[in-house]
């Protein structure tokens, strides 16, 4: 079999269990690989181009066992937490949005929302929006929809891409896509959106990331090596790790962006180094090094430099973006005006700059990655898909990720409050508002990107909570939602502190909050999911971050 690095030996399949329950959901029984190179030793992939990997599970064995068995019993003990009308209308809205290409299905509409006027782009299938539905898919055992979805943006790439007379790089992914149905000539046409249309006109850094990371999903759940083996999906791994890997003016190994390149795709004060993007990046890095062939000194240059980037930015994130009571106190504390290498204040952040509600939102047994971090600049708001992400891609060390954990508990309220799960933490307002949305009527206080609550993020969350070993912080999550999403017209978001309304402009029948709430309970009910969407430590990156000894959590 020829080159998938890592992804070696399949010897056997894992079952996933089958479910009489409702519309959509089959009895199935297939491959599902959990072996890969996930704690893979960096520094010896560049001396050995090929590497036979044992299986092994990304999720240790008895900690998924034990939480199939907990959520079984949960599910049984509590007929409330299997309402099946809420999975069966679930199913069916999220076959309702599927979109189709020459009579195969593609991908799914961002939302179905019969009772909005405005369409605007919601009649598109979006990258980012597409990954929970495509968990969903593989998770049912139906990947063609994924494999199709997977060959028609690839294809999207390689347009000439240009936004008025500037041309973009080779390697950017699409925002998003449509189809035209023309009945008369039974044609069907794709129109991709790389940001020459999108508000604000801005590209998004973070499709090629999600692309590469659903390659993955897709080769984890189907064993199917071809796909990512093909030259054309080498091809296009390669011209996103081309974008991302050059050398430039940029002293870090973060990424530099624009507002509105990510999730949050429009302007939030989150220019420059967001950690929604780093952490993708990461992520999107490692998924790539598990995928990339090494058969040409072409192919093993690129690997060499992905490994390189990655020892680079794991130091430099843990480093320099974590926080926690102990390094506020430090920061706190921080002399200015520092100059040579010794400097403790590398970036010059004036302590006066810490905002006086994070002095009260900091738990003692806590801590997340801040939003950003710039010369002069430390945006110190809690951001959940970064946050998220960092634990699943293992770019937050294991006691990270319990940190963060430790942080949602201690601060429900704030983060999780009505309806799961805040997208940003604390909401601009007033003049910071002004400032750093533009007086944006979207973005207003405690709304959309500003603080509102967005179903979607149960995914994320439920896949951290399996992954460290806290499935009761999903489920607690979960039910918060049952009782207001199916009600509710499974809204895009909602509004308030709490997030007890919905969204002032949120669309109803948003697809990516069904997928969501349809890949949470599925992981729940079957952990060994998880190995789809996460990756475990690599033991060779020594952490940096050690937590205080002078209190006990």
């Amino acid at each position: 079999m020829n080159g998938l690095v890592g992804m070696r030996k399949i010897k056997s399949q894992c079952s996933i269990s089958g479910m009489n329950g409702p519309v959509g959901i089959r009895k199935i029984r297939s491959q599902c690989l959990l072996s890969e190179m996930d704690a893979f030793d960096l520094s010896g992939l560049l001396d050995n181009p090929r590497l036979n990997i044992e299986r092994q599970r990304s999720v240790d064995d008895s900690l998924l066992s034990e939480l199939s068995i907990g959520a079984r019993s949960f599910s049984s003990a509590q007929n409330s937490f299997e309402p099946q009308p809420m999975l069966a209308d679930a199913w069916e809205s999220l076959r309702k949005s599927l979109v189709y290409f020459n009579g195969k299905p593609v991908g799914t509409l961002a939302a179905v929302d019969h009772q909005s006027e405005e369409v605007l782009n919601y009649d598109q299938v979006f990258v980012r929006d597409f990954v929970p539905s495509a968990l969903a898919f593989l998770m049912n055992g139906e990947p063609e929809i994924v494999k199709n979805f997977l060959l028609k943006t690839l294809r999207l790439q390689g347009w000439e891409k240009r936004v008025d007379q500037f041309k973009l790089g080779e390697g950017v992914m699409p925002a998003s896509f449509k189809v035209l149905h023309d009945a008369v000539r039974k044609t069907d046409t794709l129109i991709a959106d790389f940001g020459e249309s999108a508000i604000g006109r801005v590209a998004p850094v973070d499709s090629g990331f999600w692309w590469i990371i659903l390659l993955r999903a897709y080769t984890k759940s189907t064993g199917d090596l071809t796909l990512s083996e093909s030259d054309d999906c080498q091809k296009g791994m390669k011209l996103i790790l081309t974008l991302c890997l050059s050398e430039g003016f940029d002293t870090f190994p973060t990424l530099l962006c624009a507002d509105g390149c990510c999730m949050i795709d429009r302007r939030m004060g989150v220019y420059g180094y967001p950690i929604e993007i780093q952490a993708l990046f990461f992520m999107a890095l490692r998924c790539a090094l598990s995928m990339l062939k090494q058969d040409t000194a072409d192919d093993k240059e690129y690997v060499e430099l992905v490994v390189k980037r990655l020892h680079a930015l794991s130091f430099h994130m843990r480093s320099y973006f974590w926080l926690d009571f102990q390094q506020l106190n430090n920061i706190y504390r921080y002399k200015t005006e520092e100059y040579s290498h010794t400097a403790v204040n590398k970036f010059n952040v004036n302590p006066d700059s810490i905002p006086d509600w994070l002095f009260d939102f900091m738990p003692k047994c806590g801590g997340y990655f801040i939003g950003n971090v710039s010369p002069a600049r430390m945006d110190f708001r809690w951001f959940a898909l970064g946050n998220c992400v960092a634990i699943l891609s293992s770019l937050a060390t294991p006691e990270q990720s319990t940190a963060i954990m430790d942080l949602i508990e201690a601060r429900w309220d704030e983060l999780v409050g009505e309806m799961p799960l805040k997208i940003s933490y604390p909401a601009y307002e007033g003049k910071d508002w002004e400032i750093n949305t533009g007086f944006d009527n979207k973005n207003v206080t405690w709304s959309y990107h500003n603080g509102g609550s967005w179903p979607v993020l149960m995914w994320l969350v439920t896949a951290a909570c399996i992954k460290t070993g806290r499935p009761q912080i999903a489920r607690r999550a979960i039910e918060l939602a049952e009782s207001r999403l199916l009600e509710d017209g499974w809204p895009e978001y909602y509004d308030g502190k709490l997030g007890r309304y919905v969204g002032r402009k949120a669309r109803k029948y948003q697809t990516w909050s069904i997928a969501g709430y349809l890949v949470s309970k599925m992981m729940l009910e079957d952990p060994s999911h998880l190995g789809m969407i996460s990756l475990e430590e690599d033991k060779q990156m020594k952490p940096v971050h050690k937590r205080s000894s002078s209190w006990t959590c």
